[in-house]
């Protein structure tokens, strides 16, 4: 994170119009977001996926592929070309905007050829549990990349360079099994669902390999190279070998001569998994705090029975600070996704306002929950389902706004009702002025609290309460919000 207060942003979802204007659309918005108080956006994978100039990009067909080949059906990918991109780059960089980029390193999709080799079936559910003899299989495992022709690389992928596949072209009937390659083992150094979730989706790439490796390597050299990049978002770090990450971000850093962020995507609700990430990773890549998502997403359907208090319990945010990142939602949890999990509009500014306005956590905010979205889709019961998502952009500002003058300084909490919690930054001398927020799930409240300044009129930006509040000659005063809101306070 470059500065005190960094914020970043998340600039995509998964519905994005497939029209290749994304990467043209983040130039254009650069500058306005560094005036709200952006630091930092991430943005999609770059790179050719199997559907092509539709793929949202984590079907990974070609890593050197950035919009440059005529490949899968199209030059371009979903967001534009890799002209577009790399001057997307420069331009938000001159805005003064780090930019991250997604690294999907789990898997491949969208193979070339089919091959033929070994494998053991295992039960989907169980990776411990072989559900039948090493048999023959085939599998579309061989990637040519043919539109490319070897440039920037000449590897070819092979099944060796893999480890599973969820499919065999022999197999009839609704026969369903995770086939492990012969000479090949699941890594242990993974999250414990099914068992071990090593494997995902697609072609499971063995990053134990060591051409995988070399490759792998000279690759990211040459995407830093390439685009100028200033970090990494990790793709489903719970499914690969958990050393691999800081080696390669640390081979990256020494090569390029830069700090370069790291934050993995590790989605799970158990605290416990996280930390355990943290310590194989030796705290070089910071999470996600998906935890603290669930907690936002129980509390916006609990409304006024949900204890306030219990807000950041098992979160990594109250438990590992320096290595959170915090978010209301993403690409994954948005309606009609895989990982489906909404946080309801109502609580949305509560949970900026607690994500924005803390002196803890690096804040992520998710495009559709800025800009708004609008779109459909089959849900899970394969009934088709039109999407409105509210832009809260209005909002946001506010906070931004607030966390850029005054989120400094000491931190009091005050959180002593299950409904109406607050907090309080004293502010410093370079950013002086202090500031209170309050928040209620519940009717409208009020807190009694310090902001270290006497004798101060505050007011309330969010203009849901309209009469200023005078400071007392100790600095503390009665700060008020409305019901189901948040209210930040600021000198007048």
């Amino acid at each position: 994170m470059a500065e005190p207060n960094g914020v970043m942003m998340q600039y995509f979802h998964w519905y994005n119009e497939a029209d290749g204007t994304l990467w043209n659309e983040v130039a254009k918005n650069a500058k306005e977001l560094a005036e709200a108080g952006i630091t930092a956006v991430w943005l999609p994978p770059a790179y050719k996926g199997a559907a092509g100039g539709y793929d949202v990009g984590y079907s990974v067909y070609d890593l050197y592929d950035l919009g440059e080949f005529d490949q899968k059906g199209s030059v371009r990918t979903k967001y534009g070309t890799k002209d577009e991109y790399v001057d997307a780059i420069k331009q938000v960089k001159q805005a003064g905007i780090e930019v991250y980029a997604d690294v999907v390193m789990n898997h491949r999709l969208g193979a070339d050829k089919e091959e033929e080799f070994k494998a053991t079936p295992y039960s989907p559910d169980n990776r411990n549990q072989p559900i039948g003899d090493m048999v023959t299989i085939k599998a579309w495992t061989h990637f040519t990349f043919p539109g490319r022709q070897g440039k920037y690389s000449d590897l070819e992928l092979h099944w060796w360079h893999f480890g599973a596949v969820d499919y065999n072209a022999y197999e009839t009937g609704d026969f369903e099994a995770i086939y492990l390659f012969e000479g090949k083992e699941f890594s242990e150094e993974v999250d414990l669902e099914k068992g071990g979730f090593d494997y995902l989706m697609g072609c499971d790439l063995d990053v134990s390999h060591p051409e995988v490796k070399e490759e792998i390597t000279r690759w990211g050299e040459w995407y830093v190279d390439t685009t100028d990049l200033d970090g990494f978002r990790f793709d489903a770090v719970k499914h690969v070998k958990a050393d691999f990450f800081p080696k390669w971000v640390n081979d990256l850093r020494k090569y390029s001569g830069k700090r370069l962020f790291a934050v993995g995507e590790y989605w799970s609700n158990e605290i416990e998994a996280l930390h355990s990430f943290i310590d194989i990773t030796g705290g070089d890549v910071a999470l996600f705090d998906a935890p603290l998502h669930y907690n936002f997403r129980e509390a916006s359907k609990g409304g006024d029975r949900y204890d306030m208090r219990a807000i950041f319990d098992n979160t990594l945010v109250k438990e590992q600070p320096a290595l959170a990142v915090t978010l209301v939602d993403n690409h994954d949890s948005q309606p009609l996704q895989s990982l489906e999990s909404v946080v309801e509009p109502w609580f949305k500014p509560l949970a900026y306002a607690l994500i924005l306005l803390r002196r803890e956590g690096y804040p992520c905010i998710f495009y559709a929950d800025y800009y708004g979205a609008h779109y459909t889709d089959q849900g899970k019961d394969g009934n088709e389902y039109e999407i409105w998502m509210d832009s809260h952009q209005w909002i946001i500002d506010k906070f931004l706004s607030a966390r850029q003058t005054y989120a400094f300084g000491d931190q009091y909490d005050y959180f002593d009702h299950p409904n109406t919690i607050g907090w309080t930054r004293l502010g410093t001398e370079g950013n002086p002025g202090g500031m209170a927020v309050v928040i209620s799930n519940g009717e409208a409240g009020s807190k009694w609290m310090e902001v270290g300044r006497a004798d101060c009129t505050y007011i309330d930006i969010t203009e849901h309460v309209e009469e200023p509040v005078t400071t007392n000659e100790e600095g503390w005063a009665n700060f008020r919000c409305e019901a189901g809101s948040a209210s930040v306070w600021v000198p007048q």
